[in-house]
């Protein structure tokens, strides 16, 4: 999902926001043929993600940047541990910075909170996933970062899936005037066979006339742990079961560990704090040659 048009697409838009015309500090205070090197640096233990977003970053800002990456995206690491180098225009490094470290510490956060729910997790079936609460313009980027701490992407759009919400089935059984089934079905009928249904309940009696209609995924939203287990066990495998709602650290575990296929995050994207990473510039001072010491006259030589 994560194309070099996209972030190409995305790294533009930050820089034109961030400077639109021009750094005018590093303009004034740097010499046009500066050049330096920089390293990314890690200040916490984290996963790594948005390593080709970083690089991105950097070229855009100028093309003979070069950057080598010392980490790849879904890679642990620890404080200190040098993540990326830079080297080329000061000016184009210093004017790029904040852009490429915003980018890739909100990447990198998101990784490794997934990371931690994908911990705790570990020995059911359930897998994380996200959700469409992404920052707007940003959420290939978020997605990506969620595949890098372990989790799994839901739908990228609204027009990927069929998801019917609390809201959907009752402006659809009000309208139609049919029950939750025989409207299900209708819209069943009107997909194509690769598109997937999946529809939200939030009490135990709705989920037999859900199933009836032939829905792939049902969605058990704000159900207690018993409750979980109860819809699990009337599911049978009929659909993938999905949990929702009030899924945060202290709970995920327990969710996981009542049998449901799929446990959706919101707070892996709208929730996460970015990772404290820095960008250690170390400058190149040009060599001034000294001047040749002038060469002492022979005092016999010298005329008379």
């Amino acid at each position: 999902m994560l194309t070099d048009q996209i972030i190409d697409s995305v790294v533009t838009a930050a820089l034109a926001e961030d400077a639109p015309w021009g750094d005018i500090t590093s303009q004034l205070l740097i010499p046009a043929d500066a050049r330096a090197t920089a390293s990314l640096v890690a200040r916490e233990a984290g996963v790594f993600s948005g390593g080709r977003v970083f690089a991105a970053t950097m070229s855009a800002a100028d093309p003979a940047i070069q950057t080598t990456l010392h980490v790849a995206d879904g890679e642990r690491f620890e404080p200190g541990a040098r993540l990326a180098e830079v080297a080329g225009s000061a000016r184009a490094i210093l004017m790029a910075e904040r852009v490429a470290l915003n980018l890739v510490q909100r990447m990198s956060g998101i990784a490794t909170l997934t990371a931690q729910y994908v911990a705790l997790a570990v020995g059911t079936r359930a897998r994380i996933v996200d959700t469409r609460k992404t920052t707007p313009g940003l959420r290939a980027l978020e997605r990506h970062a969620v595949v890098n701490g372990g989790g799994h992407n839901h739908r990228f759009s609204l027009s990927d899936a069929v998801m019917a919400k609390d809201n959907h089935i009752a402006v659809l059984t009000a309208q139609s005037g049919l029950s939750v089934t025989d409207a299900l079905r209708r819209v069943r009928e009107q997909l194509s066979h690769t598109t997937h249904l999946e529809v939200e309940v939030d009490r135990m009696d709705q989920i037999e006339p859900v199933l009836a209609a032939g829905v792939d995924t049902i969605m058990l939203d704000n159900f207690s742990l018993d409750d979980l287990r109860s819809g699990v066990a009337l599911v049978a495998g009929r659909a993938i079961v999905e949990a929702s709602g009030n899924v945060n650290l202290g709970t995920v575990a327990d969710i996981a560990r009542t049998g449901v296929d799929v446990i959706s995050v919101g707070a892996l994207t709208h929730s996460v704090r970015s990772l404290d990473l820095g960008l250690d510039v170390d400058v190149t001072t040009p060599r001034v040659e000294e001047p040749a010491e002038p060469t002492p006259r022979n005092p016999r030589s010298a005329p008379a």
